[in-house]
């Protein structure tokens, strides 16, 4: 394990000479790149640093052990041994998944899309309801949250809705929200009080940069039309709102939440990449996932992954078989432990597969 940690901290010492040379300042992409690799290897670098420390206070106990002169020194010693060792097992398991190769994608902003499915009205509302539970969320860890393009549900919520979300790690944490999500409740048209199943699926998209997908522009059709829904004086009566067909896979971005056309122009552009992109992505999710049996990180857009059960007041995750008693914070936004244990599951699957390396 010394010799990876070395092998980082070589690295680390390359990037922090690196980041302060005047070209790399001035190339604020490049810039940007690098600082992250700097607070990533900062810390494994800080964790070799208590590794190293670890290792002499057990090696300067050891010598006091050998040499046994004093009684005393001799029992702090054991102590000293027991208590280091001990840290240094912990700290080893913490190493090695911090030196799990990151997934490149992890660090994307990204664009998320909720689609009510099955269940009319209620799925609309539904909708509505992990759209909120979502920007709280993002709200929660500072994270910036633009809606892109929406069509709202007859009795309120979205029969879809899509937006960015733009922050540290986005689409390493939100990727796991990406399937089918149920509810299991009793509709407010509901007179008789019946509990019903409704659905919506939700799909996070990494943002593409224009480097990571080139559109031909002679493969995009371009419509314009009147915008529709909340706008002010612009609604249906100026052609701002864009649609693009990608014509070589049918696949469709648009947008009119601005009253510019060229801004929506841009917004629809941004979507379109990260669907193409998404495309490429999750053909290779899906043989990574075939690869290690994974549930977690599966290329299946379609699988249901979580229920929302009201009645019950617990939400669980299908994935990992994991039920929490806590439906009223978590739909209000309190998913971080949710998240947090499908990431374990999947750092846990890729400790398996680079076990032998480390």
């Amino acid at each position: 394990m010394i010799d990876k940690l070395n092998i980082v901290k070589q690295r680390f010492d390359e990037v922090s000479d690196l980041i302060i040379q005047p070209d790399i300042l001035a190339d604020q992409k490049r810039y940007i790149k690098l600082n992250k690799e700097y607070k990533d290897l900062k810390l494994i670098v800080d964790k070799r640093d208590s590794y190293l420390d670890y290792q002499a206070n057990i090696n300067e106990a050891q010598e006091i052990i050998s040499a046994g002169d004093d009684a005393e020194m001799l029992e702090m010693a054991k102590l000293q041994l027991e208590e280091a060792k001990a840290a240094l097992a912990t700290l080893e398991e913490e190493i090695k998944f911090l030196l799990i190769p990151k997934d490149p994608e992890d660090g994307k902003d990204v664009v998320m899309e909720i689609r009510a499915g099955t269940g009319g009205d209620e799925a609309s509302i539904f909708a509505g309801d992990l759209f909120r539970m979502y920007t709280k969320y993002c709200e929660s860890r500072g994270w910036k949250t633009n809606v892109l393009d929406l069509s709202e549900g007859t009795s309120g919520g979205y029969k879809e809705i899509q937006f960015e979300v733009l922050g540290e790690e986005v689409y390493g944490t939100l990727k796991f929200e990406a399937g089918v999500h149920r509810v299991q409740r009793v509709p407010q048209t509901e007179t008789q009080g019946r509990v019903h199943t409704s659905a919506a699926t939700v799909m996070v998209l990494p943002e593409a940069e224009e480097f990571d997908v080139q559109i031909d522009p002679k493969d995009v059709r371009i419509d314009y039309f009147c915008s529709s829904g909340p706008g002010g004086q612009s609604v249906n009566t100026t052609y701002s709102a864009v649609r693009l067909t990608h014509i070589p896979t049918g696949l469709v971005a648009q947008c009119q939440d601005e009253k510019s056309q060229h801004k929506n122009k841009d917004k629809a552009f941004k979507v379109l990449r990260s669907r193409l992109y998404d495309l490429e992505l999750a053909k290779r999710q899906e043989a990574d996932a075939a690869k290690r049996n994974s549930q977690v990180s599966s290329g299946d857009r379609s699988a249901k992954i979580r229920t929302y059960n009201y009645p019950q007041g617990r939400v669980t995750d299908h994935r990992i078989g994991l039920t929490l008693y806590d439906l009223q914070n978590i739909i209000n936004g309190d998913i971080q432990k949710i998240i947090e244990e499908l990431r374990l599951v999947e750092n846990t699957e890729k400790l398996k597969e680079a076990s032998e390396i480390l």
